[in-house]
């Protein structure tokens, strides 16, 4: 019994490649007229309402305890001033913090340790892009003296996504009665739709914000945004 299972099992594993590539050859066969193959994209603009932004405080001191206690107050200043601004907690994130040696050189001499420098850098997200550069300022205010950003973006695209979707399959629909009108054909039926990695959702151009720029009353215009979708489409023709 044992070796009629094994042989029983041993067919259906050769078997296997046989039955798949039938059903490959099967899946071809199904067009009969003309085959076309159609590239296309659907592209929508928005405009972002979430800014994120990096902002954090760099200190020097002879100690490394020294340094990292300065830099320790001065945020917890900054998360005060973003909570009183209204920033919420689940958006206030930390991204880094670092100690490092600063070192003296002079030719001919071994090194010699002056002191350390330590940062602490939050990301945070603005959903009221129209306020973040006052906030920005308030930043700078309580202690702040790195701010970089912002990068702008949607914080809930897929709506945007879809309409780019049903854009890009009407471009690819027109596309393929273009070709077979050209070709004195008609566009039978659509045979496969896939949708393309390149699908993206094109960020604006980054813009820097530096903390000396905060007495000019700081200010972020969010511009719009291009989301693209691209999809690939099999035709009939006859």
């Amino acid at each position: 019994m044992n070796k009629l299972i094994a042989v029983a099992m041993a067919a259906a594993v050769a078997l296997t490649p046989i039955a798949a590539a039938a059903q490959q050859a099967s899946i071809a066969q199904t067009i009969t007229g003309t085959r076309l193959d159609v590239a296309a994209t659907g592209e929508v603009t928005r405009v972002p309402d979430i800014a994120v932004i990096s902002a954090g405080v760099v200190s020097r001191s002879a100690t490394a305890a020294g340094a990292l206690q300065d830099t320790a107050i001065k945020m917890d200043q900054v998360v005060a001033a973003l909570r009183k601004a209204g920033v919420q907690g689940r958006d206030i994130q930390t991204s880094n913090v670092s100690l490092n040696p600063e070192y003296r050189y002079a030719d001919n001499q071994p090194p010699q340790l002056v002191g350390y420098t330590a940062s602490n850098n939050v990301t945070v997200r603005f959903r009221d892009i129209r306020s973040s550069g006052a906030i920005l300022d308030a930043l700078v205010a309580r202690g702040a003296n790195q701010i970089s950003g912002p990068t702008l973006t949607l914080d809930h695209p897929e709506a945007a996504l879809d309409e780019a979707r049903s854009k890009a399959i009407a471009t690819g629909r027109a596309r393929a009665e273009l070709y077979a009108r050209s070709l004195g054909l008609r566009v039978a039926r659509v045979v496969a739709v896939s949708e393309n990695e390149g699908s993206s959702i094109e960020p604006p151009r980054p813009m820097m914000v530096s903390a000396r720029m905060a007495p000019a009353q700081s200010k972020i215009e969010p511009g719009e945004q291009k989301l693209q979708v691209a999809v690939s489409m099999t035709f009939e023709l006859q």
